[in-house]
């Protein structure tokens, strides 16, 4: 039959509705979205490398201009390669996304029903949770210990048949804390097999304390562990987006299904096979890095305020009252700092900058916080 004309009445809702709908943010916009920052500012709120990547992974980017033309296959393959290497797993157990955060929603998409649940700490890194929302799983969130870590324990008796996936920051974002090898060792059993465990590691290059363990190591005995890592932090890529995972063939080959396709460009892949083969640049970046946090802490904490030990490249200050003000304040020098996380409000979170960079931080922050050299959380 001929369709029917649309009368004024039908044709004026459906335009109404298009237009509402081209008018609502995306989830990506709504997940991620942020703020514009003027040109010279300090960024200390993204957990950035101020020194950027390494040399060799900017020739890498420059050269892929002789790639560029065709579809990155052969550059995925490789990089893949070097990744189950450097883990001594097969390629078929690595899968890239367009940063971790990519790999973070196909962990989402691949074991969340809408009946089901995602269990993670409060406060950690949000795009689990927020990924889950489009799944309809519920969030369930199982508040810090005292020392704010993960409280693995809790975690794992929150796991039930509905519970899909399990989401451990190891080190955490935002408190920089860390669960040890003996905690992860007792926690993996207690997970129902049946739940995917996904460890993020995305800080794990900053990681120096002894009990500290990366989660790879019990990839052969824990069919249900996913570990994700990421090339926007100590490999200075964050602009580019390249994150991965790896697990056992079967899980990794489940998240595979929801993953888009060719979603890592070739100039980052060319960058994060250089990035990988320069590990002397890496060292240089860690150790400057987590030199300045070491003296930014001290002298934060002379002035008697309270800093989570940190084993990220960022730390906690305990500021004393709600930090939305003082974000502003920072703001209004010069200083972009991170955002204020609602389960810890008096709790600033901090990128380390370069030495210069943390040295206008801690002026600013003695300025915002001390006063006339009196100190208001000094004892």
């Amino acid at each position: 039959m001929p369709a029917q004309p649309l009368s004024r009445r039908q044709f004026a809702v459906g335009v109404g509705a298009a237009i509402a709908v081209a008018a609502r943010p995306t989830l990506a916009s709504r997940l991620f979205q942020r703020p514009s920052h003027p040109p010279g500012m300090i960024r200390l709120d993204a957990n950035e490398n101020p020194y950027g990547p390494s040399p060799k992974a900017l020739a890498a980017i420059t050269n892929s201009e002789t790639i560029s033309m065709r579809y990155p296959d052969d550059a995925y393959e490789g990089i893949r390669d070097d990744i189950g290497r450097l883990h001594n797993v097969k390629p078929e157990q690595v899968i890239l996304g367009c940063g971790s955060t990519e790999i973070l929603r196909i962990a989402d998409m691949a074991t969340l029903a809408a009946d089901g649940n995602v269990v993670a700490a409060e406060p950690t890194f949000e795009a689990v949770l927020r990924y889950a929302r489009a799944t309809r799983a519920a969030p369930v969130k199982v508040p810090l210990t005292s020392d704010f870590r993960h409280d693995l324990p809790r975690m794992a008796a929150q796991c039930t048949s509905r519970t899909g996936l399990v989401y451990v920051c190891n080190p955490n974002n935002p408190t920089g804390t860390f669960v040890t090898r003996d905690e992860l060792s007792r926690f993996f059993p207690e997970v129902p097999k049946s739940t995917m465990i996904l460890v993020d590691e995305a800080y794990f290059h900053f990681a120096d304390d002894t009990q500290y363990a990366s989660a790879t190591e019990w990839l052969e005995t824990v069919p249900n562990l996913v570990v994700a890592r990421t090339f926007s932090k100590v490999y200075g890529l964050a602009g580019m987006r390249l994150g991965y995972a790896v697990g056992s063939k079967s899980t990794i080959d489940l998240m595979s299904a929801h993953l888009l396709s060719d979603s890592c460009n070739a100039a980052v892949l060319a960058a994060g096979r250089a990035g990988l083969e320069d590990q002397a640049y890496v060292s240089s970046c860690r150790s400057r890095i987590l030199a300045t946090r070491t003296a930014v802490v001290a002298r934060l904490r002379s002035k008697g305020f309270r800093v989570l030990d940190s084993q990220t490249n960022f730390f906690m200050v305990d500021t004393g009252s709600d930090v939305h003000s003082s974000i502003e304040e920072f703001r209004k020098r010069g200083i972009i700092v991170g955002r204020k996380f609602p389960s810890t409000p008096n709790w600033l979170r901090v990128t380390v900058g370069t030495d210069d960079e943390m040295h206008v931080f801690s002026s600013a922050f003695e300025e915002i916080f001390c006063g006339t050299n009196v100190c208001a959380l000094a004892k």
